[in-house]
């Protein structure tokens, strides 16, 4: 058997996340199995680097495969895409070795979240970034990320009512506004359920003055979901790279 690393790009608007699921096919995962399968004519298991929520895209998301043959990378590649929906594109194939794994592999995420902050939604990128229109205070955001660096229990920055493993490690918050376009992004060695979602509705509540910054440490000491800020729109998050 041979390992094979895809890098993969899609817009998941339409679909139910990346995780293949009992109750429907369309997912990320599925029709990437099911691709492959039609191409080398065997059922497939596809490994990803992590789950992405129901209608959050990907610009770097990878994916790890074992195959009985030698694919060339590029004719791989060429293949299988044409066996793809529009909306989901393999940008490369890399033949590894066998000890690789997606999400095993990892050794971090970067995330990115788009927030438009303009009266009326942007007719082009509405599908595509978050629209919140208030003025946001963009120092008091970033004066509140210092809080957020590095190993912490983020246990109230999750969904998951049953997440037993929930420290995690961000290395890094940038926060770049231009216009009324403000982008968010997110470095770390890995993100829990709705994590970075919840991070983002916490530092827009900041930015409008909602919530005070100085008072995040007792949010993450108190372990308490409902006193961290709202879950941010799926649409808005972007997976833009895993780092290995």
């Amino acid at each position: 058997m041979r390992t094979y690393k895809l890098t993969i790009t899609y817009d998941g608007s339409r679909y139910q996340g990346w995780q293949r699921q009992v109750t429907t096919d369309n997912t990320i995962q599925f029709i990437m199995e099911w691709s492959i399968g039609k191409l080398v004519g065997y059922r497939v298991h596809v490994d990803g680097s992590g789950r992405t929520d129901a209608g959050v895209h990907a610009r770097g998301q990878v994916a790890s495969v074992k195959l009985s043959k030698l694919y060339d990378p590029q004719e791989f590649r060429e293949s299988l895409n044409r066996y793809l929906p529009e909306d989901i594109r393999v940008v490369k194939v890399e033949l590894m070795r066998n000890s690789f794994h997606a999400r095993k592999s990892a050794k971090g995420k970067k995330y990115e979240y788009y927030i438009d902050c303009r009266e009326k939604p942007d007719v082009f990128s509405r599908r595509y970034c978050y629209h919140y229109p208030e003025k946001l205070d963009i120092e008091a955001m970033r004066n509140a990320t210092r809080y957020l660096i590095g190993p912490k229990n983020f246990i109230s920055f999750t969904d998951d009512k049953d997440c037993k493993d929930s420290v995690r490690r961000i290395t890094n918050i940038k926060i770049v506004s231009s216009g009324d376009k403000v982008r968010i992004t997110y470095y770390g060695t890995g993100f829990l359920y709705h994590m970075v979602r919840i991070l983002t509705g916490t530092l827009l509540e900041i930015g409008t003055g909602k919530r005070e910054a100085s008072k995040l440490p007792v949010v993450i000491a108190a372990e308490d979901r409902s006193l961290a800020g709202f879950l941010a729109p799926a649409r808005g998050l972007f997976l833009r790279k895993v780092y290995y």
